[in-house]
């Protein structure tokens, strides 16, 4: 996403009209198919609900090579500008989505996970702290990994995301951002 068609969408007032953010949708799991896939439906309601658009779908296994896979060919993809996974964020020997992840993470965003549990500690008490939700950004690409139910994946978008990924959401939001997370790349500097 461009500083120029950021610009676009501003009205003759100069406020903030919508844009619709390109969100692929990433389930892990080593027992889903696309027919009983809850949480990743969930979330492709939620987005394409809010006017977003659902630029790709997969299910992998849990299994870090197969997760850093499928989110290195999205960060890659210019028509992508986030990823949006559910599943392998608890503590089981299996969840690894953290860990795959924050292993391709340029910068990580550790308040999204703060956030999420601390809104989820509202609703399920103790029991969030199973939940190793993270986020962060590669490439101009923002990555979110949620847990693996519909309830996360409905309280993550509904009380987090539906406004970070809306330009019109003051005071800051994400969107907004999309023309600076590449900047370190033109000044020819690294992570």
């Amino acid at each position: 996403m461009t500083e120029l068609s950021l610009q676009s969408h501003v009205d003759a007032d100069g406020k903030r009209l919508f844009v619709p953010v390109r969100i692929a949708v990433l389930t892990v799991s080593d027992t889903r198919s696309f027919d009983d896939d809850k949480s990743g439906n969930t979330l492709v309601e939620r987005l394409t609900g809010a006017g977003h658009l659902l630029a790709a779908r997969a299910i992998v296994k849990d299994e870090i090579d197969a997760i850093r896979a499928q989110a290195k060919a999205w960060i890659d993809d210019p028509a992508i500008d986030v990823v949006l996974s559910t599943g392998g964020t608890g503590v089981t020997g299996r969840d690894v989505t953290p860990e795959a992840f924050e292993g391709i993470f340029e910068k990580s965003i550790p308040g999204f996970g703060e956030l999420f549990r601390m809104l989820s500690y509202q609703k399920i008490g103790t029991s969030t702290i199973q939940s190793r939700c993270t986020a962060g950004v590669t490439r101009g690409t923002y990555l979110f990994a949620l847990p693996g139910s519909p309830g996360a994946c409905r309280d993550a978008w509904d009380m987090i995301l539906k406004d970070q990924l809306d330009y019109r959401h003051k005071p800051c939001n994400f969107v907004e951002l999309f023309p600076r997370l590449r900047e370190h790349e033109r000044r020819g500097g690294g992570k």
